[in-house]
């Protein structure tokens, strides 16, 4: 038996690759999918079964294109409805997989067909359970990020108190905990950095665990401190559920390289939008007019969801040579499906070509300083509200990158400001949709 955990940090997203005597199961698997295909293959495994634990809202899954390329079966716990073709296990239902069993636990509350994936061993041993956004490792799912349901928050926490209670709590202490998502999602609030435990240390440690615990104190401990979740959250669950373009289409797609003359014509689209992936330093020293800063070595897909607000609109994008295929794989991670392509020569073939650039200033430490005590500047401070709660500037306004567009109409189109956040990224991305607005009013 292999198991082996593939986690992304950009995503905080855990998927898995589980494999017994020539056959193999992936567990809520990426968008781009030639890495399982290729790990089976190495290994002479066939993959049989794509594990979907419920549909996701932070990522697009790739269960339709491993499908389709592998020939495995998509499985959902009992309720899910999905347009595609998919087998809907029974709660309780084993599916065998080479010598092990993999049992399918129906646990809703994160959303009602949640479900989790329990392993049996060679013996018939309880040995791991993949528990998607149902579990975590010092946390457990977050209940209002279901699409189009009847059941409030409330209601949803109350049946997550239930499955975990009745499904996941039983099982044996030494059972492993495989869960979906580590710090950093807004899948969960209080994620540990561990990707895997045991779940009798869960037991003991988790909060929401806690023995003594009552469904009343379970349900307002779990919907406390909900901050409103990332605008294409719902957007993406949608695509899990209805179906989505294959992601070698989008690939193809994006990987095409414009002249000036070219990209220049293509900003004339309708609701075009420029994204630079580059360093921010590099960002601020210059870039096209009206570009939005989404750098690439950060938690880039997450900040696309945030920062571009229509999946659809049209895609122009600036790179670091060598880094344009991954720009668009973590674009159509979250469901950008859309890219036109890159400027051929970055932003050097902009200038060579005799156009207009933008740029920003960077404060160093001191002047800011010496700004901040004589002249009563306009600060903005970019980070989330806890980080701000904890700790700030006085007289600084907290105006978070996460929701951006719902207070950007407050800020004077004329006025000055000093953007900052804790490292740069989020200041010169809030900076540059700022400017943006700007050229746009």
């Amino acid at each position: 038996m292999k198991i082996e955990q593939i986690y992304t940090g950009c995503l905080a997203e855990a998927a898995y690759y589980i494999e017994s005597n020539g056959e193999a199961a992936i567990v809520d698997p990426l968008r781009e999918v030639e890495p399982y295909i290729e790990m089976a293959k190495e290994r002479g495994a066939t993959i049989k079964y794509v594990l979907e634990t419920h549909f996701h809202a932070d990522f697009v899954s790739g269960h339709l294109d491993l499908a389709k390329k592998s020939g495995a079966k998509i499985v959902y716990g009992p309720t899910a409805k999905a347009n595609f073709d998919a087998y809907l296990a029974t709660d309780g239902e084993e599916l065998a997989l080479g010598d092990i069993t993999i049992k399918v636990l129906h646990t809703p509350g994160h959303t009602m067909e949640s479900s989790s994936f329990l392993l049996l061993d060679e013996t018939g041993k309880e040995h791991s359970v993949y528990t998607g956004d149902t579990l975590f490792i010092g946390d457990v799912g977050r209940p209002d990020l279901a699409v189009k349901t009847d059941l409030t928050q409330e209601d949803l926490a109350g049946h997550l108190f239930e499955s975990l209670r009745k499904k996941l709590m039983p099982l044996p202490d030494d059972v492993i905990v495989y869960p979906g998502h580590g710090q950093g999602s807004a899948c969960g609030k209080n994620m540990s950095s561990e990707t895997v435990d045991t779940l009798g240390n869960q037991k003991r440690t988790n909060y929401a665990l806690r023995a003594d615990m009552s469904k009343e104190e379970f349900i307002k401990e779990v919907t406390t401190g909900l901050v409103a979740p990332p605008q294409y959250f719902p957007k993406n669950a949608v695509m899990n559920k209805m179906g989505y373009s294959s992601f070698d289409d989008v690939l193809s797609k994006g990987m095409t390289f414009m002249d000036v003359a070219r990209f220049k014509e293509a900003m004339k689209q309708e609701n075009a939008i420029i994204i630079d992936t580059r360093h921010h330093s590099k960002f601020t020293l210059g870039f096209i007019p009206g570009s939005i800063f989404i750098g690439i070595d950060d938690n880039f897909a997450p900040w696309m969801g945030v920062l571009i607000e229509d999946l659809d609109a049209p895609v122009l994008m600036i790179a670091d040579e060598g880094r344009e295929e991954e720009v668009i794989t973590r674009m159509a991670r979250v469901g950008y499906d859309n890219p036109v392509g890159f400027l051929k020569g970055g932003l050097r073939a902009w200038v060579a070509d005799g156009n207009e650039v933008d740029s920003m200033g960077n404060l160093a430490p001191e002047d800011f300083a010496r700004q901040y005590a004589t002249e009563n500047p306009k600060v903005l401070d970019v980070r989330k509200a806890s980080e701000y709660d904890s700790h700030h500037l006085e007289g600084a306004e907290n105006f978070p990158l996460d929701f951006i567009y719902q207070n950007l109409n407050k800020l004077d189109k004329e006025g000055k400001y000093i953007v900052h956040c804790a490292g740069g990224y989020r200041s010169v991305a809030a900076a540059s949709n700022m400017k943006n607005l700007a050229l746009r009013m």
